[in-house]
């Protein structure tokens, strides 16, 4: 996809501790897509590999699936993913709700 329009209105800058964070805690980080420095928008991705070290330091980690959602990762991973990486099936997360601190 190309992305759409952030929270921020359009493109929005990098945030440096997210681009020191790697991405060796999968299956399930959670990253901004982007397609170059500080172009981040409102499109992001879920890794299904445990390391994916060609996306380090170029894409702002922020996050990963908690307990639970893996199992769903598995299946959207099964049913519409490619050999390739390309998506064979369209998947659309909705009412994911948030986790707090609280929680």
């Amino acid at each position: 996809g190309s992305g759409g329009d952030s929270i921020y209105g359009g493109k929005f800058n990098d945030e440096k501790p997210g681009l020191k964070l790697k991405h060796d805690e999968g299956p399930g980080v959670l990253a901004m897509a982007n397609s170059g420095k500080n172009s981040n928008t409102s499109q992001f991705y879920v890794t299904f590999c445990s390391k994916a070290a060609q996306l380090d330091g170029k894409h702002v980690v922020f996050g990963k699936l908690v307990e639970g959602s893996l199992d769903v990762l598995a299946k959207v991973e099964a049913l519409a993913a490619s050999e390739s990486g390309k998506p064979v099936l369209p998947v659309t997360i909705g009412d994911c709700g948030l986790i707090t601190a609280d929680d």
